[in-house]
């Protein structure tokens, strides 16, 4: 599903190029549960970046299935994304004037679905998840399990094969922490690849596979 080979990734800070990737290799075939790991500065954001074609590449290659993602403009990325990944951050990422239902519903927005169509496809991701009893609040009424939980139903709605998940427990308590790892394992269960980034052992602990970055090259993977 996913391979990259020989990724080179450099910013520029003032008159200094960072190297930030150095040489990555990383492959992740359908239907994985994989968490990468890292210590801060480690590179696992901007690999995070690469493979949900939010970010660029210097060098290497990388593939999604059988297409080689290079060089794509704004339009051909939004393409790829919108076909093949759903995002999750730990910040949830939630528009805070809309309800829950409208919030899920967003991405058949911007693929021209009929407002009663796409409000009733979400109200079956907010079942999945969960919450449909809290479709008409709005995300400051909701606790960040919850808010996460929608950030899900978002991400699964437009029916990805793919789940980036940066963080996606960081902002919550431990024992939400495993609620919402256990909905990512059932989604998994389901078929969908999903890739967690994680500086959490125990979240680390339920995939089934671990990509450990140090210094932008990756350490081990086992």
């Amino acid at each position: 599903m996913l391979r990259l080979q020989g990724i080179n990734k450099y910013y520029q800070v003032g008159s200094h190029r960072l190297h930030v990737l150095r040489d990555v290799d990383v492959e992740v075939g359908d239907g994985e549960l994989v968490a990468i790991m890292g210590a801060s500065g480690s590179g696992k954001s901007t690999l995070l970046n690469i493979l949900g074609i939010l970010d660029g590449y210097d060098s290497g290659e990388y593939w999604l299935g059988d297409t080689l993602v290079r060089d794509l403009s704004e339009t051909q990325a939004a393409r790829y994304r919108n076909r093949f990944i759903g995002f999750v951050f730990q910040s949830f990422n939630l528009l805070p004037f809309k309800t829950a239902v409208e919030n899920v519903a967003l991405p058949l927005y911007y693929q021209g679905v009929s407002r009663r169509a796409r409000n009733r496809t979400a109200m079956q991701y907010l079942e999945r998840v969960g919450l449909a009893e809290w479709a008409e609040h709005r995300p400051s009424e909701m606790s960040g399990g919850q808010k996460q939980r929608v950030a899900i139903a978002r991400a699964l709605i437009a029916k990805p094969k793919i789940i980036l998940a940066d963080e996606p427990t960081g902002a919550l308590d431990s024992a939400t922490s495993q609620q919402i790892m256990d909905l990512l394992a059932e989604i998994h269960a389901s078929g969908i690849t999903v890739i967690v980034v994680t500086h959490e052992a125990d979240i680390a602990a339920r995939a089934q596979r671990v990509i450990r970055l140090r210094d932008g090259q990756v350490e081990a993977a086992a």
